[in-house]
Parts: C-alpha cells; sequence; structure tokens
C-alpha cells in the first residue's frame, strides 16, 4: 500500500491548487480526478458558459448598433463558430491545469473516481481503482453535479443538463428551461440572443427567488423584455416526447390547476446536489447533512480529523471563488494559521446581461436580522456612465449598520455590476464606516462614481 502526507480527492479549484503549495513543502502528494481534470468551473462552469454568453452579448450588440449610429446589416449566428471559440477556451485552461498536475514534483495523479475503503490509527485509506492508497490527511474537493428532479416520463425524454446546453450546435427553434435560476437565466438569454425562442419554467413563485422582490422583477423585466417567456409558480409533474421530438410538459400550479407547454429542445437545471455520495463515507464515519453536504467546522475540517472538505461538497459556498477561498482557509490553516470560514463575507455575480452582483446581507435579511438598517437605491437610468452606454436597465441598492456605520449588504444590478460590485465588497472587509467611502474622490464617468451620491441618501427601512 503505497502511502502518501496527503490525498486530495477532487481537481476542482481548490484541488491542484492545494496540491502545488503542498508538493512545493515537500510533501508527497496523491491526487484522484475520475471526471475531467480542472472541475466544474474549467469544464462546463464558468469558464465555458462565460464564453458561450459573450457571443451571445456581441449578437445583441450587433442588433443593436442602429441605437448607436452604426449599420451592419442582418445579423446571423453561426452556432458551430460559437461553440468551437468555447472549446478552445476550455482546452486552453483544462490543458493548462492537466500539464501543471502532469508535471508536477512530488505529486501522483490517478485518473480514475475515489472512494474511502477505511481508517486505521488516524491513517484514511482510500481505494484509487486497483489500488489502495493511505495518508493522514485528506482534502475531498469533488463538487456537485446536477439535480433531476422526480418527473414522470423525464427519463424517456431527451433533456440537457448545463453541460449539454454548452455543446448545443444546433440553435434550439424552442428551448424550454426547467428552473429559474442562475444557470437557466443565463443559458436562456444566451441561447434567445442567438435565436431560439425560450420559456423558463419555476416552480417557486418567483425566478431567483432568494433575491429581493425589486430585484427580481427588474431581472425579470430584463428577460421579457428581450422575449423570454418566463412561467413562475408552475411545477412540471410530467414530460413526454413526441415522435417528431416535440417536448410537452405537464405543468401544475399550486391551486391544483395543470397546463402544458411544448417546445424543441428542454433544459433541466433546477439546482445541484454534491457528489459525497461517491465517496463511500460510510467507511470513515464522515457525516453529512440532510441534502448531502459534508458537514464542516470554520476551518474545514469534517467531523473526523484529518478530513477536509472544499468547494461545493461542504455546502459553504457554491461558487468557484468560494472553492478558491477555501483552498487559501486550508493552507492557512495547515501552515499554522487560524482563517476561517465564518470570517468570509459572501459575494456572487448573476452573469445574465446587464450582470447582478451581489455582496453581504440582501433588503430581506438585514429586515430580518433587527439591525437598525439604513438603505438607499438608484437606478442605473439615473446614472451617467449607463445612459452614454445605452445600458439603463437595473439598479444599485446599498444597506448600511446605522449603530456600526458599516455598510452590510449592496445590489450592483446593471452595466459592469459583476465588476462594480467588489468595489464594495473590497470596502466592507475594511470594516470602515461608509463616510469614507462618502467622502472618497470619485473618478467621472463611472458606474462606482455614484456611491458616495447614494450613500448621501440612506435612509431607515420603513
Amino acid at each position: 500500500m503505497k502511502r502518501y502526507d496527503t490525498i486530495i480527492i477532487g481537481t476542482g479549484q481548490s484541488g491542484p491548487s492545494l496540491a502545488g503549495a503542498l508538493t512545493g513543502k515537500g510533501q508527497k502528494v496523491a491526487i484522484a480526478e475520475g471526471y475531467k481534470i480542472g472541475g466544474s468551473c474549467v469544464n462546463y462552469g464558468c469558464i465555458p458558459s462565460k464564453t458561450i454568453r459573450a457571443s451571445a452579448r456581441v449578437a445583441y450588440l450587433a442588433r443593436r448598433a442602429a441605437d448607436f449610429g452604426v449599420n451592419v446589416g442582418e445579423v446571423n449566428v453561426d452556432m458551430n463558430a460559437v461553440i468551437d471559440r468555447k472549446a478552445r477556451r476550455v482546452g486552453d485552461a483544462h490543458d493548462g491545469v492537466e500539464n501543471w498536475l502532469k508535471n508536477m514534483d512530488n505529486l501522483d495523479l490517478y485518473e480514475v473516481y475515489a472512494q474511502f475503503e477505511g481508517t486505521e490509527n488516524g491513517v484514511h485509506r482510500v481505494r484509487v481503482g486497483d489500488e489502495v492508497i493511505e495518508a493522514p490527511r485528506v482534502y475531498l474537493n469533488v463538487g456537485a453535479r446536477p439535480n433531476i428532479p422526480p418527473i414522470e416520463g423525464l427519463e424517456n425524454v431527451n433533456y440537457m443538463t448545463n453541460e449539454g446546453i454548452l455543446e448545443q450546435r444546433t440553435l434550439p427553434e424552442h428551448l424550454l428551461v426547467l428552473g429559474g435560476g442562475y444557470i437557466s437565466l443565463e443559458m436562456g438569454q444566451a441561447f434567445r440572443r442567438f435565436g431560439s425562442e425560450i420559456t423558463i419554467i419555476e416552480a417557486a413563485p418567483s425566478i431567483i427567488h432568494r433575491e429581493d422582490e425589486d430585484i427580481r422583477d427588474s431581472v425579470r423585466g430584463i428577460l421579457t423584455d428581450e422575449g423570454i417567456t418566463v412561467q413562475e409558480g408552475k411545477k412540471a409533474v410530467k414530460a413526454e416526447q413526441a415522435d417528431d421530438g416535440t417536448i410537452t410538459l405537464t405543468l401544475e400550479a399550486k391551486d391544483g390547476t395543470t397546463s402544458t407547454v411544448s417546445g424543441s429542445h428542454l433544459m433541466v437545471a433546477v439546482g445541484r446536489i454534491p457528489n459525497s455520495d461517491k465517496l463511500n463515507l460510510e467507511a470513515v464515519g464522515v457525516e453529512t447533512d440532510k441534502r448531502g453536504y459534508i458537514t464542516v467546522d470554520d476551518h474545514l475540517q469534517s467531523n473526523v480529523p484529518g478530513i477536509f472538505v472544499l468547494g461545493d461538497a461542504n455546502g459553504r459556498g457554491a461558487f468557484t471563488h468560494t472553492s478558491y477561498q477555501d483552498f487559501e482557509i486550508a493552507l492557512d490553516n495547515f501552515n499554522g494559521g487560524n482563517r476561517k470560514v465564518s470570517d468570509r463575507i459572501m459575494a456572487y455575480n448573476l452573469y445574465t446581461d446587464p450582470p447582478l452582483g451581489r455582496v453581504g446581507m440582501s433588503e430581506q435579511e438585514a429586515r430580518e436580522s433587527g439591525r437598525n438598517i439604513l438603505m438607499a437605491t438608484k437606478p442605473m437610468s439615473h446614472i451617467g456612465r449607463a445612459l452614454e452606454q445605452g445600458e439603463t436597465q437595473g439598479l444599485i441598492k446599498m444597506l448600511v449598520d446605522a449603530d456600526t456605520e458599516q455598510i452590510v449588504g449592496a445590489a450592483v444590478l446593471g452595466f459592469q455590476g459583476d465588476d462594480v460590485i467588489q468595489v464594495i465588497s473590497y470596502f466592507m472587509y475594511t470594516g470602515a464606516s461608509y463616510k469614507v467611502m462618502q467622502n472618497a474622490l470619485p473618478i467621472h464617468p463611472t458606474i462606482s462614481e455614484f456611491f458616495p451620491t447614494i450613500l448621501g441618501e440612506l435612509k431607515p427601512l420603513e
């Protein structure tokens, strides 16, 4: 049995970086990957979806060219070229991670699925294909996969998940999108801009239902203005596919009434589930919650000493950036530090166009917190840079704790909101009074130049 200092299972955002750091310290490390090296972000997440989104935005801007005094003629989308461009970007990223791992000193790469065999005297045994290896420390970076809901007949329908839609070289005539979350809205909008008819179906009362009502309404308006049909509060209970390929969903509303919707293609994007069930956790006694996420402490250690969980499978963040920060936290603690997950101020983006950037509390969370909260909002239509760009959809919202004077949350839905939100995110980490930002010199013309103005308009929540 081969002995290592550390075993890493999974090659998403945490695993390879951790391998590089530990081998650089002279540790003998094994890393196992049974699917695609690089994990979801590289292969079927951020990189491919944002590359496709970029093509969709160009198509959108080309159709709007006349608004800016530019004549381009009829706009046609070559889906083969779109997917080829995506494939090149993914290939470069994937090959970069693979080559890095395969040429890393002190590292053995096992390109097979791995699962636990047991623990003895604090040393954990892991099966990798036909071999069993062992180490006192194991880091799990196994990510998550699409959740496939129990819909009658769905197993007989040729549906896609987030992976399949990224390989779609034939433009769907009418794409049905099941789910109203990030993947659904981003890909639904992109394929609408490529030329497909789109219907988004969400079982909850609203799309992106965890966001504030004004944000939800604004995002919904952006989508419907582009011709996307949004059906909310309707659960798919049955799926059928006709001989000609037409897919029909039977939808049930909360009052029990039913309706149907038909399309040429179906994408199922109703959330994700952790890959913890593939690890044989019972063999070592690692505990999960009722959803399958592996429970961890503030230093990302499971209930079993020496077994740590990084990335989506720990339930402490479902983003590439939270996974990478998990690596940073784990490495700091390995080096004797004390970085904690609870120090994190959650920040994320929804990559519709325009994007939504969010950090900290939502308005609803602020109201429920019991704090003395001040709030101000500003529509993008009042911001000069947005007007000049012809990008006036959306709004900016800022939330402040009146007692501590600290910014506790913000949302930027609009032009460059995905980058602009980080100005606030970084500032929040300083713990400084909002008045420091309010008194700073802004640069004109920018979106963020209005932060001091917005902070000057703060009022108590009603």
